[in-house]
């Protein structure tokens, strides 16, 4: 066992877990007070449901055996097999180590899409949604991309952390859940602005710190690839934030901190592909192309009609697809337009595939428990229906009784509880 590596890898897979968090914080910062524990809930909730789909066969169908390029097999259902021991390949890494990396993976992805569907859908439906998602569409194309056999690892397709498996995936899967779904209430008629931008700033952050581990801990090493990751990954998210805002002030007169969260997150995205395989100043154009495009990209929605709450159609699906498809252009070994035909062909396959599985998948939970949440609970807040709760209590603002004027006039030296 290489402890050094090993260590990298388990502290990576923690920051992995800190970005799910992190994106609750980001998400429920954009939403309506109504909804804000909701979206939370959200992002919560796919910490439980695929962490123990992953281990009872999730690993199993994503990375052991091969099935004609497509899927796994069950061959280490329950993690069947594998041992404390029990090592990658060379790699000198315990497999359980790379099966709680990769477990992270799987669990943020669903979670990403969850902003697109804000404000307006079930928890419940919610929930079943995102264990059968993961298992039709995540668990496979993670095969594809990641896997030894896996049809588009065999290409040559390059996605060194989640380009296409992660972020073309979310994002063109909360596409296709939001046509289903439909437009919120008030949808272009109603000021839906973000309720808390504090909170959206501290989940950037969040994003951006843990980020680090999701691409430099895909190396699997603490080496110079790691070392190139972790170094396109800041300059990228920076360059991201200086083009969005840039296109923000010439558009819209403005710098705005929801802008410059956003930008960071959309470097973020576009770097987390190709970041291992371009220079630094590769990793520079891919930041400021997302920044720019993806600004631009999340006021479709308003021209094409549908609702994406939070804008991962934007963001998550465009800033893939830039990353995804510059790499082979930008990469500094064998760059150029073959690589840059494979790149395509990953970006735009998962994108039908996913696509076409999740809208199916909306509609058979739509028209089995229901997906969307009724009118009432919609325009009551989400918070109350589904959590009852609240996520800000007004009714002790102060904590205390107001004394009478009469008697803090005749005791001046009584304190006034407020």
């Amino acid at each position: 066992m290489n402890g050094a590596d090993t260590a990298f890898v388990l502290i990576s897979a923690a920051l992995v877990m800190l970005m799910t968090p992190g994106l609750a914080f980001f998400y429920g910062g954009m939403v309506r007070v109504k909804s804000a524990l909701n979206m939370l809930m959200m992002s919560f909730i796919a910490l439980g449901v695929v962490s123990v789909l992953w281990v009872l066969y999730g690993y199993s169908l994503a990375f052991s055996g091969n099935t004609a390029g497509v899927i796994g097999n069950l061959d280490m259902i329950g993690l069947k097999g594998i041992g404390p021991e029990t090592m990658t390949g060379d790699d000198g890494i315990p497999v359980f180590a790379f099966v709680l990396f990769q477990m992270l993976f799987a669990v943020i992805t669903p979670a990403l899409m969850s902003g697109a569907l804000a404000d307006r859908v079930k928890f419940s439906a919610w929930t079943l949604f995102i264990a059968l998602w993961v298992t039709v569409v995540y668990f496979p194309v993670a095969h594809w991309v990641w896997a030894e056999g896996g049809w588009l690892f065999e290409m040559g397709v390059i996605d060194f952390a989640g380009g296409t498996a992660v972020h073309i995936n979310a994002g063109i899967g909360a596409l296709a859940a939001v046509l289903v779904i439909g437009k919120r209430i008030g949808f272009k008629k109603e000021p839906m602005r973000p309720h808390n931008l504090p909170l959206v700033l501290l989940g950037a952050a969040m994003l951006w710190f843990g980020w680090f581990g999701f691409n430099a801990g895909s190396a699997l090493a603490a080496d110079g690839t790691a070392a190139n990751m972790a170094l396109n990954t800041q300059v990228a998210t920076a360059a991201a934030i200086l083009g969005w805002l840039v296109y923000e002030r010439i558009r819209h007169g403005a710098f705005t901190t929801l802008g410059a969260a956003s930008g960071a997150i959309a470097g973020l995205v576009a770097i987390t592909p190709a970041g291992a395989d371009v220079n630094a100043m590769g990793a520079l154009a891919i930041g400021l192309v997302a920044g720019l495009v993806c600004s631009w990209a999340v006021s479709l929605k308003f021209k094409l009609n549908y609702d994406d709450s939070l804008d991962v159609v934007g963001v998550h699906l465009v800033g893939g697809l830039i990353g995804t498809l510059l790499v082979g252009f930008l990469a500094t070994e064998g760059g150029g337009i073959t690589q840059f035909g494979k790149q395509a062909v990953g970006a735009f396959s998962v994108m039908a595939f996913t696509f076409v599985v999740t809208w199916l998948l909306a509609k058979l939970v739509d028209m089995t428990i229901g997906f969307r949440a009724s009118e009432d609970e919609e325009t009551v807040g989400v918070d109350q229906a589904f959590h009852a709760e609240s996520a800000y209590d007004f009714t002790q603002v102060g904590g205390g009784t107001l004394t009478s004027s009469a008697t803090a006039t005749s005791s001046p030296n009584k304190k006034v509880e407020a």
